[in-house]
């Protein structure tokens, strides 16, 4: 998945407010969201190749998610990525997925990411390029893509094959972030729906068609008073959202 945007704390009665695309080989198979796994409940799509998955939440209130990370060194990927969605999406809370990611980088490599867990009362965002680092998020609208988050994007970092690109996706970031600035009046519902506007916008270059390679599936999902998942099972562009029954897996 390669967009990532999130609200955090911004609406009174949803804290956790989050709206992204997947971007991936068009040919990898994968299962639309459900019933994960049943001890903790977790609702989540599956890759089928890995067995992972690349967001999703937990009948605790944690909202996982990750991105790609473009990086200059050479990283084996013993492990998949979407197996550390997995096992962080087991955890009570933001901060204990958090725990477990630095538990999991320390035992395991992995490709290059931006994974992002949020509940409540926590969001972090953690980068791995062969070592780990961590962002606390502030209340507001954030962004997180493959070059990093839209504010700070890490373009410096990235190979000089990808750099034009790189730079290309920061400036598209911070485009959607700007974009998705809450109205004073505009609830989470609302904002909702005008982040899948941009998600399937192409004027924002987030929902991309590159042959063998683009967006296969959007989500759109709020943890607070009520919950809603939302689900796109093709490019935004031209795929409906279908709502996600939380409350028969939950």
């Amino acid at each position: 998945m390669c967009t990532f945007a999130l609200a955090w704390q911004v609406f009174e009665d949803v804290p956790v407010a989050a709206a992204a695309n997947r971007d991936e080989a068009v040919d990898r198979p994968s299962e639309p969201p459900g019933r994960f796994r049943d001890d903790p409940r977790i609702v989540a799509p599956r890759d089928r190749e890995a067995g992972g998955t690349w967001i999703g939440v937990n009948e605790f209130g944690v909202l996982v998610a990750i991105t790609n990370r473009w990086t200059a060194a050479e990283l084996a990927g013993e492990r998949s990525r979407g197996q550390l969605v997995a096992d962080a999406l087991t955890c009570e809370s933001a901060d204990e997925a958090r725990n477990s990611v630095v538990g999991a980088t320390d035992e395991d490599e992995y490709d290059g990411f931006y994974l992002v867990a949020a509940d409540a009362d926590d969001a972090v965002v953690l980068a791995w390029d062969g070592t780990l680092s961590e962002t606390r998020f502030e209340p507001g609208v954030h962004v997180v893509v493959n070059v990093g988050r839209a504010v700070d994007p890490d373009v410096a970092a990235i190979p000089e094959s990808h750099r034009t690109s790189a730079a290309g996706q920061a400036e598209n970031a911070n485009r959607v972030r700007e974009t998705l600035r809450p109205d004073e009046r505009e609830g989470a519902s609302a904002w909702l729906d005008r982040a899948a506007d941009v998600l399937g916008d192409h004027e924002y270059g987030v929902c991309i068609h590159e042959g063998s390679y683009g967006t296969r599936s959007s989500s759109l999902i709020s943890l607070g008073t009520r919950w809603t998942y939302r689900h796109a099972d093709g490019p935004p562009c031209r795929t409906s959202y279908e709502a996600v029954d939380l409350e028969s897996h939950l």
